[in-house]
């Protein structure tokens, strides 16, 4: 059995949750984010590499300012409360996105967190923060040609490596699995160059409801995949026929 070296998700499903139970969107989110923790310490126990999570789209500033505020005090309570659990775990902290425009406190706290498990040697739990797949490609597109420009790049030698060097996840392999709760089947802009040969796993569980056995049955789906990666496996080939002159 081959267990996926890098696992994304798309923690969907946080205000429906809520909404059904008749509670305010906001205790979805809460519950949501000790959802996160439970995953992410699993994940880690079950030798996962690499950990992505999508937090927050560049599309999610659409929803109100108080759900906004709301998922910016989450985070931060999350890196106060986690970090020590990170250090104990082995963890690696990492956010890729644009995280320019989070609140001063949220981006201080990402930064520590950053340099306090950066000697970490275990799983690395990487956050798309204020990430949209679109932009992550126009921005890559903006770097190269700025190298072009500098004559620090010569434009025939750009090719799929040189350009996946230039995106966020540069340091990361592209993920194995991807996972999405709540019974959507889309992937909503997230990791667009990155998912070219991943592997979708959808639940209809919503995001508060997915616990450690989920996770092991995503990882199970996974493990029975035949992944050919655009080739046929070899087994399956008929026998070669001759054509006579």
């Amino acid at each position: 059995m081959t267990r996926p070296e890098h696992v994304a998700i798309i923690m969907d499903g946080n205000g429906r949750w809520a909404v059904e139970k008749q509670r305010p969107r906001t205790f979805g989110h809460i519950k949501g984010a000790q959802t996160v923790k439970s995953i992410v310490t699993e994940a880690a126990k079950l030798d996962i590499k690499y950990l992505t999570l999508f937090a927050f789209s560049t599309e999610n500033w659409r929803r109100p300012a108080s759900e906004v505020d709301l998922l910016m005090r989450l985070l931060r309570r999350y890196l106060d409360n986690e970090t020590e659990n990170l250090m104990s775990e082995n963890i690696r902290f990492r956010y890729i996105g644009n995280i320019a425009p989070l609140p001063e406190k949220v981006r201080e706290r990402l930064s520590k967190t950053v340099d306090r498990t950066k000697s970490n040697t275990g799983m690395t739990l990487v956050l798309a923060l204020n990430y949209g797949g679109r932009q992550e490609i126009v921005n890559t597109v903006r770097k190269i040609l700025r190298d072009v420009k500098d004559h620090h790049l010569n434009p025939e030698a750009i090719d799929e490596s040189i350009f996946s060097q230039y995106l966020d996840t540069a340091e990361y392999p592209d993920p194995d699995l991807l996972i999405r709760t709540s019974g959507e089947s889309r992937i909503s802009n997230f990791l667009l160059w990155q998912l070219s040969y991943t592997e979708l796993y959808f639940t209809k569980k919503y995001w508060p409801d997915f616990k450690e056995e989920d996770l092991q049955d995503a990882l199970n789906s996974f493990e029975r995949r035949n992944r050919r990666f655009g080739a046929t496996t070899p087994h399956t080939h008929p026998p070669l026929v001759v054509l006579s002159e």
